[in-house]
């Protein structure tokens, strides 16, 4: 098939190194959203889900100080009261930017969850928005 051959249901093959590739418009939406080449450099489903785990990890990480540490155990030892934002805002910015790239690698590996891993990354980003503002609000206020 042709780079960009319109098939039957819409959507356009598309010949990425050498492999063809069936995007339909809202993943050729979702390709262009993410700035992600047509026929860029694609990553294995390995990467991608190592990327994910990343992702989490730091958020994860993000939430046990900022949900544990800083409010309940420094405290109790005497130590860091009030430093929650200055710490989780920037905790905050790294784990949204690894939930970026990994949904990036979910789309260059094409990988059959890469919708759902999209869905769950945005909802997560989400959170992580209304809790800078939270950090922000406690910062400036």
């Amino acid at each position: 098939m042709d780079a960009d051959t319109p098939t039957p249901d819409g959507a356009t093959a598309t010949l990425t190194g050498g492999s063809t590739r069936v995007d339909s418009p809202t993943d050729r939406a979702m390709r262009r959203l993410l700035r992600l080449p047509v026929d860029g450099p694609s990553a294995s489903p390995d990467a991608a889900r190592r990327a994910f785990q990343t992702s989490i990890m730091v958020a994860t990480v993000r939430c046990l100080l900022m949900y544990i540490v800083f409010p309940f155990v420094l405290p109790a030892l005497g130590l860091a009261s009030g430093v929650g934002p200055l710490i989780g805002i920037p905790i905050s910015v790294v784990a949204m930017t690894a939930i970026v790239m990994s949904i990036r690698r979910f789309w260059r590996a094409d990988h059959s969850k890469r919708w759902h891993y999209t869905v769950l990354g945005t909802v997560v980003i989400a959170f992580l928005i209304g809790l800078v503002v939270v950090d922000l609000v406690e910062l400036l206020g």
